[in-house]
């Protein structure tokens, strides 16, 4: 017996590493697709395609303005519920939330589309149809992804498709403009803190894959001062006129083109009348770029054109005691970041797309995965099939063609590969 305890505490190591060594990989997305539970979900999503096209449009005729989402995440969840997924909820923020358990411990995999769209609550929403063209406010962007979450939900449970770790479904808020990705936000800072592993956003049309995340800091600047008439009051510094100078000034600021980073002026603001100098003038800027590095260095030779710009505006009336002051408000912040081409979730990602028979392109956006990618958290955001035009325009539109199935099946595929399917 001294022996034998003997040579297993010499060989345990030995045999332990060898264990290790043969241990499989993880099944790629073709064979996943292979098992006859996937096979039926995937042909159910396929077979099923009117349904899915059924809740794109009638989910996008309920109006979800900017911090107004909840009357359409209150239908979202309530699908849900009716997909046999009796526990779903709407957290503090407004996202809604649906568990899948796994069957055994496993990673756990959300998979997401966004329930705001940049519409004001007085546009109308109706959806209109022309063989497989459909036309609507949101349509693409990002109906299209919540119709494909209820799709792969239903088709789950209907196939009775098994995952070892846990699918989590979910309708998030704040994903456009300055909504400042608050849904998504919450969700990894607070109510899902620390227990998500990989995150899967269904935003827009198409088949690209974005695993490069876009930052961007937005402000509105406004510069402030007593004001006065035109005629009357001539020789005090005018915050139109220094707003003019800063305007200016960007205008001109040097930006890489790789990373590719930029600038933009997008909304101007002030004054009451034609013959009064203004006791305001805003504007609201927008930076962006895909490395943290240049947006902060862009941030910081924007933030220096706009005191050179107040200083030039007094220096031009030196005999003016008048003195305005230049205001910063941050309208958000989206952090930049990024999965290497090399990650798992987008050699998985990509895998998927080829095994159902087209091929993916990488790129980077401004989206809900730019919350987890800056946390470190494996993340992307995968179009929802089909092809479309015009998002954020009235005149938005989604043509399903003939293989718009595909965006569901694609959904399905990489988060059956990542949650473990059975």
């Amino acid at each position: 017996m001294r022996i034998y305890m003997l040579l297993l505490m010499l060989l345990g190591p030995v045999l332990v590493g060898c264990a290790g060594a043969q241990t499989p990989a993880a099944p790629a997305p073709a064979a996943i697709a292979t098992r006859p539970r996937v096979r039926a979900a995937l042909e159910m999503m396929r077979a099923d395609n009117a349904w899915t096209l059924e809740q794109q449009v009638s989910i996008c005729e309920i109006p979800a303005p900017p911090f107004g989402e909840a009357k359409r995440a209150e239908e979202f969840r309530r699908r849900l519920v009716a997909l046999g997924l009796s526990d779903a909820r709407i957290d503090a923020e407004g996202n809604v939330i649906a568990r899948r358990r796994g069957a055994a411990r496993g990673p756990t995999v959300v998979l997401s589309g966004h329930l705001d769209t940049v519409f004001p609550e007085t546009t109308n929403v109706s959806v209109t149809r022309q063989g497989t063209l459909f036309k609507g406010p949101g349509i693409g962007d990002d109906c299209r992804g919540l119709a494909i979450v209820l799709a792969v939900a239903r088709a789950f449970a209907s196939a009775g498709v098994q995952t070892q770790g846990d699918i989590l479904f979910v309708g998030t808020v704040g994903e456009e403009g300055a909504g400042n990705l608050r849904g998504v936000r919450h969700l990894f800072t607070k109510e899902m803190k620390d227990s998500i592993d990989y995150f899967i956003s269904v935003d827009g049309t198409g088949t690209g894959l974005t695993n490069r995340a876009v930052g961007s800091h937005r402000y509105r600047v406004t510069y402030e001062g007593p004001g006065g008439h035109s005629y009357g009051a001539f020789g005090m510094p005018n915050p139109a006129h220094a707003l003019g100078r800063a305007i200016a000034s960007i205008a001109e600021l040097r930006v890489p083109r790789e990373p590719k980073t930029t600038f933009s002026v997008g909304v101007l603001e002030g004054g009451t009348s034609v013959n009064s100098i203004p006791a305001a003038a805003a504007m609201d800027v927008d930076l962006r770029s895909e490395s943290s590095i240049a947006l902060d260095s862009l941030d910081a030779g924007f933030r220096a054109v706009l005191t050179r710009a107040l200083d030039a505006e007094h220096a031009r009336w030196p005999e003016s005691r008048v003195r305005l002051r230049v205001r910063i408000d941050t309208i958000g912040i989206r952090p930049a970041g990024g999965q290497p081409d090399t990650a798992r979730i987008v050699r998985v990602g990509l895998d998927a797309a080829r095994a159902l028979g087209f091929v993916s392109e990488l790129g980077s956006g401004s989206t809900d995965a730019n919350l987890p990618m800056s946390l470190g958290i494996p993340a992307i955001t995968i179009d929802g099939g089909g092809s479309g035009r015009g998002a954020h325009s009235l005149a938005e539109y989604y043509d399903d063609g003939e293989r718009g199935w595909l965006g569901p099946q694609w959904a399905a595929l990489i988060t059956l590969t990542l949650a473990g399917a059975r």
